[in-house]
């Protein structure tokens, strides 16, 4: 389900270079809707970042999974710029909720004394998510017919699929609150973990904004520089990114600290975003 929502986000990356040649933009045109993107994740997390610690974890991931299934949508029906702006926003909003809500739930369903596996499993949702997603669809465009198409229609049946288990599953916020008492928080830091945030926040902006260079410009770069036009090959050299970020977490997930992670506060999404990189050892 983790997986599924942040794999949407990604979703279009190998595709850029057929929507330049269908709708005729250039590349900072892709620079733009990359950061449309960015811009609803960050505006998520400020203003409702807390809401699932209010209105619980289920009613969030549906939320986001409606999000992501009209961010689908859009690329369906997208015959123009316009479509494409309105489908990363919308996935940009899915995954502001997802980020903490999924997260927190992951952690808090885990079993007594599972605290460093879970933290490994939300930590491999979420990157490798990111890297199916490119992976998925250019396989799909590469080898199969509609290539701008199927690989959205296959994300909204993995939705679907997901809304399922999220009804199937238990929730773990026992005092629940109308919506309108969720209101945007000031971010802060627990008193223990102010001394590592600044080098850990420092390492992740650069780490991410490589990232978003990377799968950005490198599906262009492939094609114009290196003459490699297969977007199943450009959807995986993206995918082997994220990946290999996945892979690195798993020696020291949970070792600094034997597997409990002090600075969360249970039951806060906010808790469990500000201290996700010192449990994951990134």
């Amino acid at each position: 389900m983790f997986a599924v929502g942040m794999a949407g986000t990604t979703l279009p990356t190998p595709l850029y270079p057929l929507y330049q040649a269908e709708f005729g933009f250039s590349e900072l045109t892709v620079t733009v809707v990359y950061a449309l993107y960015a811009f609803a994740v960050i505006g998520v997390l400020l203003l409702v970042g807390n809401a699932s610690d209010a209105v619980g974890r289920r009613p969030v991931l549906l939320c986001g999974l409606g999000f992501a299934a009209a961010s689908a949508v859009c690329f369906l029906c997208a015959t123009g710029l316009g479509w494409l702006y309105a489908g990363r926003l919308l996935s940009g909003l899915s995954a502001g909720l997802f980020t903490g809500a999924a997260t927190a739930y992951v952690m808090e369903l885990a079993p007594e004394g599972g605290a460093a596996r879970a933290t490994f499993v939300a930590t491999a949702a979420n990157m490798g998510g990111l890297g199916i997603g490119p992976l998925l669809s250019g396989v799909l465009a590469q080898y199969a017919d509609w290539p701008l198409y199927l690989p959205f229609a296959t994300h909204l049946v993995l939705v679907a699929g997901s809304a399922l288990v999220v009804l199937r599953l238990t929730e773990t916020v026992r005092e629940r609150q109308p919506l309108r008492t969720v209101r945007p928080q000031r971010p802060a830091l627990p008193p223990q973990v102010r001394a590592v945030f600044a080098p850990a926040a420092i390492a992740s902006f650069v780490g991410f904004a490589l990232f978003g260079v990377f799968t950005s410009v490198s599906p262009e770069f492939l094609a114009r520089s290196l003459h490699v036009d297969s977007h199943a090959v450009s959807g995986l050299i993206v995918a082997l990114a994220f990946f290999s970020s996945t892979g690195g977490n798993w020696p020291s997930a949970g070792s600094a600290h034997g597997g409990h992670c002090p600075s969360a506060a249970p039951g806060s999404s906010r808790g469990w975003r500000c201290s996700r990189a010192r449990c994951a050892g990134t």
